[in-house]
């Protein structure tokens, strides 16, 4: 079974190897992702220290209830990783900051956040790979800015009156600005991160745009989304099921998981189909054959087959000694009437030594073997 098996287990403990490893370096690329208090490449330290220098504040929260108590006109909010809300925190930051009358930064809103977030507008992935933009807009801070970092994520598309759409790919907007209903306070959706990054913020005109967008505002409030918010908590155990909580890329490893054992029992299965006849290449004594076999017998602890095959043999041999034809030799009703005539005395019980339960231990079936032949001398001489 090991040889069988060693080259299939070889090549699962590569990949669970393998997996661990990609695992463990792309959790270490983006530790710290869009957190203003991280100097790692994907941390954006680099633009709260330019907005601190500039007199603006940033402060880092991790709850919807925090992020709520926020907003005000003085305050600039911005959402980090939107799409990792739930649907029950969406709609709470989007009433509180409908008539706040701050600004609030959506930092690459997709379809599972957008709607909610800001009605009206509809987000799809980007097809383009170039992240450098013009800003083709009359934005003053986009126009100041120039060419800026912003695709290479998603692009919106929205009707409402008032929308200022930069920073276009292929003819969709990759920023949005919506002005809010009432009030002075509106809302900027960005569609790529790039733009607050640490190792992308002194590109192009990112630092530029950056500061423009959070600036406006005294106080800079920094939401990042945690699964240990108690909103989150309580709407995912309400409302989302099991499987909306394992990512798709375990449900298509599963899959892939089940094609390669479908395949694998396909490559090592037994081939069904007619026996072939072969010659064997050497030529096996009798006496050989049927020692392997009663060896196979004990091996496998079976004396009741070991028993039948003793019983049948000596009932084929004996059944035209007595007169019986050989399809009979196996019926009771009347191989036992005939061989009880051929025998003037029998001193056993003939049902039991030919047709009776298979032996308890390995000497009860050594004496039916002795019982057995020492009845065929007996019908021979008689």
């Amino acid at each position: 079974m090991w040889t069988r098996t060693r080259g299939i287990a070889l090549a699962v403990v590569l990949l669970l190897i393998a997996g661990v490893a990609i695992a463990a370096i792309r959790s270490g690329e983006k530790h710290g992702a869009l957190d203003p208090s991280s100097a790692d490449p994907y941390g954006s330290r680099a633009v709260a220290e330019l907005l601190a220098d500039r007199g603006v504040d940033t402060r880092r929260v991790t709850t919807t209830a925090e992020a709520r108590a926020a907003t005000g006109p003085d305050t600039t909010l911005l959402v980090a990783v939107p799409d990792l809300l739930t649907p029950h925190q969406q709609d709470q930051l989007q009433a509180a900051t409908a008539d706040s009358g701050g600004r609030t930064v959506l930092v690459a809103p997709g379809p599972a956040s957008v709607d909610r977030l800001t009605p009206g507008v509809t987000a799809t992935p980007a097809p383009g790979t170039d992240t450098a933009l013009a800003p083709d807009c009359t934005l003053p801070a986009a126009q100041r800015a120039g060419t800026a970092d912003t695709g290479g994520g998603h692009h919106y598309a929205t009707t409402l009156p008032g929308a200022e759409s930069c920073y276009p790919s292929d003819g969709s907007p990759t920023l949005l600005r919506l002005p809010a209903t009432t009030g002075d306070g509106d809302t900027v959706v960005i569609g790529a991160p790039d733009i607050l990054l640490n190792d992308r913020l002194d590109k192009q005109g990112n630092a530029s745009l950056a500061l423009q967008l959070l600036g406006t505002r005294p106080h800079v409030v920094w939401y990042l989304p945690s699964l240990s918010d108690d909103a989150a908590a309580t709407d995912a155990q309400n409302d989302r099921s099991f499987f909306d909580l394992i990512p798709k890329g375990w449900l298509w490893g599963t899959l892939q998981l089940f094609i390669a054992a479908a395949l694998a029992a396909l490559w090592r299965a037994r081939r069904l189909g007619p026996l072939v006849p072969e010659r064997l290449p050497v030529a096996i004594r009798a006496s050989e054959t049927v020692e392997g076999r009663a060896r196979l017998y004990r091996k496998a602890n079976a004396r009741d087959r070991a028993a039948a095959a003793l019983r049948i043999s000596t009932r084929t041999k004996l059944a035209p000694l007595i007169g019986v034809p050989s399809s009979q030799a196996h019926t009771p009703e009347t191989f036992l009437p005939a061989l009880a005539r051929q025998l003037p005395t029998p001193t056993q019980d003939l049902h039991t030594l030919l047709f009776g339960p298979p032996p308890a231990t390995d000497a009860a079936l050594i004496a039916l073997a002795d019982h057995l032949d020492a009845l065929e001398r007996e019908v021979r001489h008689s």
